[in-house]
C-alpha cells in the first residue's frame, strides 16, 4: 500500500490524524495533512483505508500493491 496526497485540496478538517494517527498528522502552519508513512505496514491498512473515507475532501489516495504505482 501506497499512501498519495492531493495537497492543494486539503482544507485540515484533521480526520486522517484522528483516525490513524500512526500514519496522519496536521501541519503546524496551516493544519493541512502531513503524511508520517506513505507506506504503511500491513496492520495500519485498515486505519489508512478508513481515514481515506472520511476525509471531507477526498484528498487521500489508497494504491493498493497489487496495482501499478
Amino acid at each position: 500500500m501506497r499512501i498519495h496526497i492531493d495537497h492543494s485540496r486539503c482544507r485540515g478538517a484533521g480526520q486522517c490524524a484522528l483516525s490513524a494517527p500512526g500514519i496522519f498528522d496536521q501541519s503546524e502552519e496551516d493544519g493541512t495533512v502531513v503524511v508520517l508513512n506513505d507506506e504503511p505496514p500491513p496492520e495500519l491498512h485498515g486505519a489508512a483505508r478508513r481515514a481515506a473515507a472520511l476525509c471531507p475532501n477526498a484528498v487521500i489516495r489508497i494504491v493498493e500493491d497489487d496495482a501499478p504505482h
